[in-house]
């Protein structure tokens, strides 16, 4: 059987990276310092999270060097509290800089960070495991693309928080629920159900999509079929669903926003899907 890359991404890095540098450069000073839903940072902090992970990335996997390295965690709480403490010391340094370094060291980081992607052979094991979904080893297609993930989300912070829309499109956002969905199956592994119990996940809207979970005899599966009879259905708007699913909004806070027909204890654990690392 041919190997297959379950979604592809590396074509959008250059366009999401072009219209991030358009946007930063039409912020304005007071649009800089706005507030976003990640909660702790404002849109410069989100900006330089950004350039962090350009510059990490290129450290670490094309150069190999590993300036902190994640020593004696024994949890996934642990991982994720030392992948916080790296993000926080990161933007708190570069306070410093000016929102005219920031853009111009994200544009030059830009296209090289993009170049090492594609130089990876898509199906050896990445450097790190895409932990969200539950693994514990992942191939390189399946971290680059969790990497879209995290341009795609960190942009739209900056969108949503200035007014300014632009990549909540078919061509980026859809691309971005797609490897978002790897995170349903790994979300119902301790929830039982009989057989063939099917959940549907729709996200409402032309950009959206519909997206199911199949229970096996030993695991839950993604399935994106939309003929499925689903025991449970769940529709929710784009915008709400990029915000819960990266946690900016809890499941309590979305319910009003929420339509969910058939079972509505497993429809309402979809709501628990988290796909960053949070």
């Amino acid at each position: 059987m041919d190997k297959k890359v379950g979604v592809e991404t590396l074509h959008l890095f250059p366009l999401l990276n072009k219209k991030l540098i358009e946007l930063l450069k039409s912020l304005t000073d007071e649009e800089w310092n706005a507030q976003t839903v990640a909660r702790l940072w404002n849109v410069k902090d989100v900006a330089s999270h950004l350039l962090d992970t350009n510059l990490r990335t290129l450290s670490i996997s094309r150069d190999g060097y590993i300036g902190e390295k994640a020593e004696n965690i024994s949890s996934y709480q642990e991982l994720v509290s030392f992948l916080n403490n790296l993000n926080m010391t990161w933007t708190n340094a570069t306070k410093r800089l000016s929102p005219d370094v920031l853009t111009f060291l994200l544009e030059i980081t830009g296209p090289q960070f993009s170049a090492h992607l594609n130089s990876l052979d898509p199906f050896e094991n990445a450097v790190f495991a895409v932990s969200w979904a539950g693994q514990q080893t992942s191939a390189n297609w399946f971290n680059i693309a969790r990497e879209y993930t995290e341009k795609f989300l960190h942009q739209q912070q900056i969108r949503d928080a200035v007014g300014k829309p632009g990549i909540m499109t078919r061509e980026l956002y859809y691309p971005f629920l797609d490897v978002f969905m790897y995170a349903l199956p790994y979300t119902f592994k301790n929830i039982a159900a009989e057989t063939g119990t099917v959940v549907s996940l729709i996200i409402t809207s032309e950009i959206g999509g519909q997206w199911n979970i199949v229970k096996d005899e030993n695991k839950w599966t993604l399935n994106k079929k939309n003929d499925l009879k689903a025991d449970a259905t769940v529709k929710i708007d784009p915008d709400t669903a990029w915000k819960l699913f990266s946690k900016s909004l809890a499941p309590e806070q979305i319910l009003p926003q929420v339509e969910i027909t058939g079972n509505k204890k497993l429809g309402q654990h979809t709501l628990q899907m988290v796909s960053v690392m949070a």
